[in-house]
């Protein structure tokens, strides 16, 4: 189950409690207020609170840049030039808060995006749950020939059956011990922060975090890539699916010039000019390490 009783009557109680406000409200993001979206098995994603809107970002540019923005005649067009040109402070006026539950591996990744304010469930104070993330079957790869942070193939049967095996179990035996270290029933007990050592990091956490829309621009960039690991990739794409509700406007140039545009370097550029001048560039006439000119191959193929 996704949230605790008393999660789902917190939510219950503020939805009850609707209240007449002065400040900007994004019509499109109300609807999803407190509602968990389903992540994983077990994880979830939902909006607490959040600041601004489309006409937020336009309106901090125009203090801004004064006259600078006068010829742009609508919020959209003025939106696609921030986001064209990179002025990021006009997009730092919007922040969100979101409340998440997901694995604790996929948590140490995700805190590297360090331009948020997080708040986590604490196992010093708290007794974590009994939740751990076990991947679907489709899910379970091995390890790439040719990125060595990536995945490659599908297992097979039998061996997909094995390692779901001794990650059940594993995950089982491990908060079996938790919880005997712990207990106090005829001993003193473990200390809850030296227990916690002994879990393993696909066990769920809980955090509050409270981030900017340039900053959250930024992440989704690199999570919501189909290149990113699934398991977080699933996340940013719930996140992705309320910011486009949330700020329709800012989120479809982000999907133009961030998620479906590229940048070329200074060589790449060179490289598309003389193509376009007809003349035949390869990679030994190019200038580019063959990395290089494998990406942009990918680019100019799309």
């Amino acid at each position: 189950m996704p949230l605790s009783p008393e999660q789902q009557a917190e939510i219950d109680a503020l939805r009850a409690r609707p209240r007449q406000t002065l400040r900007a409200v994004a019509e499109g993001l109300e609807p999803h207020l407190y509602k968990p979206v389903a992540v994983l098995d077990h994880g979830f994603v939902r909006v607490i609170d959040y600041m601004g809107d489309d006409a937020a970002i336009c309106q901090a540019a125009r203090v801004s840049y004064g006259k600078g923005t006068k010829s742009v005649q609508n919020d959209e067009g003025l939106i696609r030039y921030l986001m064209r040109h990179w002025h990021s402070t006009p997009f730092e006026m919007c922040e969100i808060k979101l409340h998440v539950k997901l694995p604790v591996f996929v948590a140490r990744q995700w805190i590297r995006h360090r331009t948020a304010n997080v708040n986590e469930y604490s196992a010093r104070y708290s007794i974590l749950d009994r939740e751990f993330y076990i991947p679907a079957r489709e899910h379970l790869a091995a390890q790439s020939t040719v990125n060595n942070q990536g995945r490659g193939e599908v297992l097979g049967d039998e061996e997909a059956a094995r390692v779901l095996e001794i990650l059940k179990a594993d995950s089982a035996r491990a908060y079996d011990h938790y919880e005997q270290m712990i207990s106090q029933d005829g001993q003193q007990g473990l200390a809850r922060e030296l227990a916690r050592m002994n879990l393993p990091t696909n066990i769920y956490t809980q955090w509050y975090w409270k981030v900017d829309l340039h900053n959250l621009f930024h992440f989704l960039r690199l999570r919501a890539d189909a290149h990113a690991q699934y398991e977080i990739r699933v996340y940013a794409e719930a996140i992705a699916a309320l910011v486009a509700d949330w700020v329709p406007l800012a989120y479809k140039a982000f999907e133009d010039y961030r998620m479906g545009g590229a940048n070329l370097s200074a060589m790449a550029l060179d490289c598309l000019r003389r193509m376009l001048r007809g003349e035949e560039v390869t990679q030994e006439n190019s200038g580019m390490s063959k990395g290089e000119w494998r990406e942009f191959e990918a680019i100019l193929r799309g």
